[in-house]
This record gives structure tokens, sequence and C-alpha cells, in this order.
């Protein structure tokens, strides 16, 4: 397990060089107008990593609120020539398609809807439809990456598997799966490794189910945490780029003040015992 001291300005590579934030805020199941609030909150705690998709109908919002934090007098000379500071990053989840053009036109929606010129890394959000339009989609984020459109792909709620034994010419730099303690995803997790593949871990909390858990709640009492940043330290511990969401700007805030402690060995195993296969939203297993 690692000893870092985490906090928002922690950094991780992908296989292709570039550098995302190791904690973004998620953007899921947010109304533009929260969205609105919330982004320039995170912003100024310092989030630089945002997680929006098309089916949360908030990306134009998100990029809205980027924008604006960018062209204001405190940020100008944090400017990059390209109009944007070269720290944030935006992921935006596009569903699969059985057609390339439809998928390709997607992306370019997207693009457009976020107004900042690229997506930095950009997912199919599911793996429904089949394999050949699972890879058939794959195709068209390679062909975004190239032109331009995106600078990192991956995929989320995928086996992998399917995926990487079909050669891709660009492999996916992310997988993005619902994780936590209480539904630890071993068996993907090590595929992804093996295959040098980043876990974005979305629902990191367990969207609050089990913040009365008696093993989190001893434990939180422990570090002298909140059972919230427990949960996501344990996720940075193993790795992992958690995705927590909080509508609420002390929420948001107060969740990722992880750096001041670190979990034991002993105790990170023992989260990870509590594993029961919790799935909180939707469980993609049954794709076909």
């Amino acid at each position: 397990m690692s000893s870092s001291t985490f906090s928002l300005a922690s950094k991780v590579k992908l296989y292709n060089g570039h550098m995302i934030p190791q904690i973004q805020l998620g953007l899921y199941m947010m109304s533009g107008k929260e969205v609105l609030a919330s982004v320039p909150w995170a912003l100024a705690a310092g989030y630089r990593g945002f997680d929006s998709a098309q089916m949360y109908h908030n990306e134009a919002e998100a990029g809205q609120a980027i924008r604006k934090w960018l062209e204001s007098s405190e940020t100008r000379r944090a400017r990059t020539s390209r109009g944007r500071t070269s720290g944030i990053r935006r992921s935006s989840p596009v569903p699969g398609s059985t057609s390339y053009d439809a998928v390709r036109k997607s992306i370019k929606r997207s693009v457009k809807a976020c107004g900042l010129g690229y997506i930095d890394l950009f997912l199919l959000h599911s793996p429904y439809g089949g394999p050949e339009a699972r890879l058939t989609s794959w195709k068209a984020i390679e062909d975004a990456i190239d032109d331009g459109e995106v600078r990192s792909g991956g995929v989320s709620n995928y086996g992998i598997e399917e995926l990487m034994a079909s050669n891709p010419r660009i492999k996916p730099a992310v997988n993005q799966i619902e994780v936590h303690p209480f539904n630890t995803q071993t068996a993907i997790r090590e595929t992804c490794a093996k295959h040098g593949i980043l876990v974005e871990a979305y629902g990191p909390l367990a969207r609050a189910m089990r913040m009365k858990d008696p093993t989190i709640l001893e434990l939180a009492k422990k570090y002298a945490c909140t059972p919230a940043q427990l949960m996501v330290r344990w996720s940075l511990q193993h790795g992992h780029v958690p995705l927590p969401k909080s509508a609420r700007k002390e929420r948001l805030i107060d969740n990722v003040k992880v750096g001041g402690f670190e979990i034991s060995d002993e105790d990170v195993q023992r989260m990870d015992g509590l594993d029961e296969h919790l799935v909180t939203d939707w469980d993609p297993t049954d794709a076909d």
C-alpha cells in the first residue's frame, strides 16, 4: 500500500504519459444548476478533474463553469496559450453504439457542448450492444484521439479482456467501474493492472449506503476522520482515481481531506473484507 500524502494536487500517470488528477469530482445526477454552483466551489478548493457524461445532461454547464472560472481575474495569469489552465482535466463517458458514425458524432457533440476545445479523457459508458458494437465504438474513440478531439480514451463498466484480445491500435488508458470496500471488484482490477489500465472508482462512498457500518465507524474513529474520508483514502491507497460526488460546498471540500492519515495494511485488509458485491446503481455484468 502507498504511504503517499494524497491531496487534490496529487496526479497519476496514464500509460500514454498523460497525467490526470488522482481525486476528481463526480457530477453524476447533478442538475445543471447544481453543476454551475459546485464546479466553481471545487475549482476554488483545488479540484482539477471533473467527471461528466452525456447521460448526465450537464456537460454544457460543466464546460461553462470551467470557462468562467478560467476567465476570472484570479486565474488569468495561469492560463495557457490555448486559453485554459493546463491543470484542469475533464472526462466524459459516451454510450456505445452499433454505428461507428453515431459514436463519432456523439464525441463531437460532447466536445462542442463543453466548449473547451477537446476532452482529456473520453470513455465508452457501457458494454451493452454486443461484441461488434463494443469494438466498433472503440475504433471511434481511437480516431477521435488521432483527430485531437480526445487526449486519452477509456471504457466504463467493462471486463476489458474482450477489448484487449482484439489487439486495439490504441489501448484504453482507464476503466471506470464502481469500486468501494463493499464492492471491491478484485478480478476486474487485477485484469486492468495486468494491462496497465488505470481504475477510476465511481461511487467510492457507496452512495452513502454504508456510512454507519460498524467497521467503517470504528476505523473512522481510530483515524480521526469521517467515514467518507476513510473510504476515499482506501481507494487512493489501492491506486484508484476516486470520483466522490457532492453538490454541497462543505462536503465536497471535506470529503477529500485525506492527507493527514494513512490506513495501515491490516486495516486496509479489514476494509477489503467488507466486500458484499454491493451494487449501488446498476450492474453491467450481464452484458452479452
